[in-house]
């Protein structure tokens, strides 16, 4: 049983990072557009995350340090300064998402409108990150976040046309006609979602906080290959879901209101209510994730003590750096900047900061000073060089792409 809740870090990091407000719409929105002939990125990009949190996981358990903590160390402050730069920037863009996100689930279930929920939607979120420990927090919304799996079910129940879904995703079926720029911008959002550099910092932030060591590689792995894959099911089934009830009607998703529609026609008010809860408490456990990340880097950059299982009076700036992130987040949204908006963008910057944050990973995997003989064996280096290629195209493709494509609006 103790083995089983341990998988929950790796199913919130999962969920907060694959299943959050923007992906929600993002992979409601393909489905819509281009049916499954995106699913290929959602493949790519959880390979992707599993290599490099496995990795950052690795690191965490035995060395004892975060891998933020060891970039700066090993590669030099300049260079950590720059990771912290980009991660930080997107970090609070998408912190404010998720904050807009709650306030959207809350919108769903209540019908009052959601600026009017982000204040307390962000006073909640700092309350449980003041005062709920970090095993408890992890554990309550990793696997209230699996009510998302209605969407699974709700798939099954729509009896799509299996046969042309998987047509679709094997590249067999015609195109939708959309431009190769649109289908361009949207599979680097999706990889760039699979892949956003905050996954890999509270992935092995919370191993520390957990206190793994080398006799905890097992449990470290059990929750990358669980966790992040299960993440990409989800995608797959949102996905599925509006490639089935949209597309063959052009109409385009962009609100999280039309991402549960397939759910309730499928399974009707108990499923929207199963539904409405997944997305609460995915977008609410992403928020926790997203603040945490923000506090863990920062801090580990300056040296100063961070960390939930530190008394607050004892990090004091830590938990400063994660107040005014959240304060941050909330005035962007005040703006009355639609989130999901927000989190397009977000995805966009964390594409192109991509190099940034994976670079210097693989480079501390295979320092033996720090890991000894669990250094990077040649299967973890050829993936690893090989997702960096494709990282840094993905990285010089991002901006250009949503120019030309208005952020995907043509």
């Amino acid at each position: 049983m103790k083995r089983a809740l341990a998988v929950t870090l790796g199913i919130l990091t999962a969920i907060g990072g694959f299943v959050d407000i923007g992906d929600l719409v993002a992979n409601s929105e393909t489905g819509a557009r281009f049916g499954m002939r995106l699913a290929w990125v959602v493949v790519v990009g959880v390979i992707g995350i599993c290599v490099y949190a496995e990795m950052s996981g690795r690191v965490a358990a035995v060395s004892g340090r975060p891998v933020f903590d060891l970039v700066r160390e090993r590669l030099g402050p300049k260079v950590a300064l720059a990771n912290l730069a980009g991660s930080y920037l997107v970090t609070l863009l998408t912190l404010a998402a998720e904050i807009g996100g709650v306030a959207l689930a809350i919108e769903l279930a209540t019908s009052v409108h959601y600026l009017l929920w982000v204040p307390i939607a962000a006073f909640v979120i700092w309350v449980v990150l003041w005062r709920m420990r970090f095993e408890t927090m992890e554990r309550v919304f990793g696997l209230a976040g699996l009510a998302l799996v209605v969407f699974v079910v709700a798939l099954i129940a729509l009896d799509p046309p299996w046969r042309e879904l998987g047509s679709q995703a094997l590249g067999q079926a015609s195109a939708s006609g959309e431009g190769w720029a649109s289908y361009g911008f949207f599979a680097v959002s999706l990889f760039a979602a699979a892949m956003t550099p905050y996954e890999v910092f509270f992935f092995s932030s919370g191993g520390v906080e957990e206190e793994w060591t080398r006799k905890d590689l097992i449990t470290e792995r059990t929750n990358v290959f669980i966790g992040f894959p299960l993440g990409g099911i989800l995608s797959l089934a949102i996905m599925a879901c509006a490639a089935t009830v949209f597309a063959p009607l052009g109409v385009q998703v962009d609100s999280i209101g039309q991402t549960t529609l397939p759910v309730a026609l499928a399974l009707g008010k108990l499923g929207l209510a199963v539904v409405i809860l997944g997305v609460f408490a995915a977008t609410f456990g992403a928020a926790l994730e997203t603040g945490l990340s923000a506090g863990y880097t920062i801090a580990q950059y300056f040296g100063w003590r961070w960390g939930k299982s530190v008394a607050p009076r004892s990090a004091a700036r830590f938990h400063t750096v994660v107040l005014v992130s959240l304060l941050l987040g909330v005035a962007l949204l005040l703006t009355t900047v639609d989130p999901v908006t927000v989190t397009e963008v977000s995805l966009v910057f964390s594409a192109v900061a991509l190099p940034l944050t994976y670079l210097p990973i693989l480079v501390v995997a295979n320092d033996r000073d720090y890991l000894g003989d669990q250094v990077n064996g040649r299967l973890a280096n050829i993936f690893g060089v090989g997702y960096l290629a494709v990282i840094l195209l993905a990285a010089v493709a991002a901006i250009p792409l949503m120019v030309i494509t208005g952020m995907g609006t043509s």
